[in-house]
């Protein structure tokens, strides 16, 4: 289990509370860095995070690129500083209109986003050309995922076709997210990184042999990125790596990065023998997986036997060396949903919580 430094003034932090400790995502950021060769080819998901100063931070480390699941997460990457922002998730309905909108409410960002299937496709080029805009759109691609995308094939090349025969639109590429790919061993992990791509690029070279335009291909996740650094005719565009969890550390130990983000919770009960009842419910931390959702740095034995909206009891044979109000640390097992239930982050620097940072993206919508 990971140590956590001590924040001395954790008493004026009200619980439950995510907490951040920037040093934890400077190494983290450095290492995307190390792994990537450098920022040009980085398009670091902002899903895990939704805040606005670590995009400025990835700014200022010379990253311009930037993927997104969300118009508010969009929204927040403009009004960052992003200048190029990708909208991996096929739009629909008032969400195609909204995206025009975002556009022209920042005109100094390009803006791209996806599709899979031709009413789509048609739908984004109505709404591009009546806002007089032009969008970039990604052919998204089924790498094996089975969630979204075209599998590579005749049909993949008839929707690219359609993409670049819009008027409103222009070809952006193609977008493959592997993350059914979740191998723990290294090397088995990039074997079958290599032969899931094998199409998706035999699928560009067929494209550009009909002339049509594929200026870049963005792959991969988080388990995937180094198999991806190794190739350097695609963007990456890793997200978790920013913050880290249990769940990716334990699944992938090979990969450098550390838990950047902890849970801070108390003791509000102590309903039986070895037994404590914290302040930790599903409005606190992920409940989509199995327990444990979360592990404590101070009980990682600690066995989850209640789970509820407010309250989480444990059941461990040293609940007896703790008191009701005590704090207790704890690493979940997804950050990335966990980030989306909290209004704000605590702040850790130099061993003290120095800040609070406004979570603005867990909104669906923040003015557009």
């Amino acid at each position: 289990m990971i140590a956590w430094p001590a924040v001395a003034n954790e008493g004026e932090i009200p619980s439950p509370a995510l907490l951040i400790d920037l040093e934890r995502v400077e190494r983290n950021l450095q290492r995307m860095l190390e792994i990537a060769g450098g920022p040009e080819r980085l398009r670091p998901h902002v899903k895990t995070h939704k805040l606005g100063p670590l995009v400025e931070r990835q700014i200022e480390l010379g990253i311009t690129k930037f993927k997104c699941a969300t118009i508010a997460e969009a929204e927040m990457v403009a009004a960052s500083g992003g200048r190029d922002v990708m909208l991996a998730f096929p739009q629909s309905g008032p969400n195609i209109a909204r995206l025009m909108a975002l556009a022209g409410e920042f005109p100094e960002t390009k803006f791209s986003t996806i599709a899979d299937h031709p009413a789509t496709i048609r739908g984004i080029d109505v709404s591009a050309r009546d806002a007089r805009v032009q969008m970039e759109v990604l052919l998204d691609i089924d790498c094996g995922m089975h969630r979204t995308g075209v599998v590579p094939g005749p049909d993949a090349r008839t929707l690219y076709r359609l993409i670049a025969s819009s008027p409103g639109l222009l070809p952006g590429g193609l977008h493959a997210y592997d993350g059914h790919n979740t191998e723990s061993d290294p090397a088995a992990r990039c074997a079958q990184c290599e032969r899931e791509f094998a199409p998706v690029l035999a699928l560009r070279s067929e494209l550009e042999g009909e002339g049509l335009s594929v200026p870049r291909l963005v792959a991969g996740g988080s388990p995937t990125f180094p198999c991806h650094a190794v190739h350097h005719d695609r963007e990456l565009s890793p997200g978790t790596t920013v913050l880290w969890d249990f769940g990716y550390g334990d699944k992938f130990p090979d990969l450098p990065f550390e838990s950047a983000a902890i849970l801070l919770t108390r003791v509000v009960s102590k309903p039986g023998v070895n037994r404590l009842c914290l302040d930790l419910g599903h409005k606190a931390v992920a409940a989509e997986n199995p327990p444990p959702r979360v592990r404590f740095i101070e009980l990682p034995e600690a066995t989850p036997v209640m789970h509820s909206e407010e309250h989480l009891v444990l059941e461990s044979p040293h609940a007896d060396d703790f008191v009701v109000g005590q704090t207790l640390h704890g690493i979940p097992r997804h950050i990335c949903p966990t980030v989306a239930l909290h209004n704000e982050a605590w702040i850790v620097g130099n061993g003290r919580a120095v800040d609070t940072w406004p979570i603005t993206a867990r909104a669906r919508r923040i003015s557009i």
